[in-house]
């Protein structure tokens, strides 16, 4: 077997969009690890190296928001997105304010969540000088909040871009 392209932590509290997802993920080659608390996915992320974060709004104990911005405390380069039912715009824009990426409203065609993953990362990877040891140290992609409109070919054909880079909190 082919080592994957990406290493993927989905945090989502309901076990069949786990699932789906990481079927239709690891169809593309990329490793998801699925987990159902924020907690865990804490944990995860401060252990291994992650490509992308897709973490769903709402979770039980914390939101969405709650992880992205304990995320953000310690790693400001991996791309998050939010995939996730809680379509109001004040949803997406706390999201985008917690340090995301993106946000992608479920349910969506699943070519374009792929899409819209492998989009993000390939982003991230581009916009990170790479380092003496070929590792990419930042990013500094612009938020983004896709609809589930979003046309398959460009991302940027439905979306509403955010304020900018990765947020500093500190």
């Amino acid at each position: 077997m082919n080592s994957p392209d990406a290493c993927i932590l989905y945090a989502d509290d309901d076990a069949d969009s786990r699932e789906l997802v990481t079927v239709l993920l690891e169809s593309h080659n990329c490793q998801v690890i699925a987990i159902e608390s924020a907690g865990e996915a804490l944990r995860l992320a401060r252990a291994e190296h992650f490509d992308l974060y897709l973490i769903d709004y709402w979770m039980p104990g914390t939101s969405g928001v709650v992880l992205c911005e304990q995320l953000r405390e310690f790693d400001q380069h991996t791309p998050v997105l939010f995939f996730s039912g809680a379509a109001f715009e004040t949803d997406k824009k706390r999201a985008l304010e917690s340090g995301a990426q993106g946000y992608l409203v479920k349910p969506v065609d699943g070519d374009q969540l792929v899409t819209v993953v492998l989009r993000l990362i390939a982003d991230s990877r581009q916009s990170r000088p790479l380092s003496a040891t070929g590792k990419n140290p930042d990013l500094a992609s612009p938020a983004i909040v896709f609809s589930s409109a979003l046309a398959a070919r460009d991302y940027t054909a439905s979306v509403s871009v955010g304020p900018g880079p990765i947020p500093n909190k500190r």
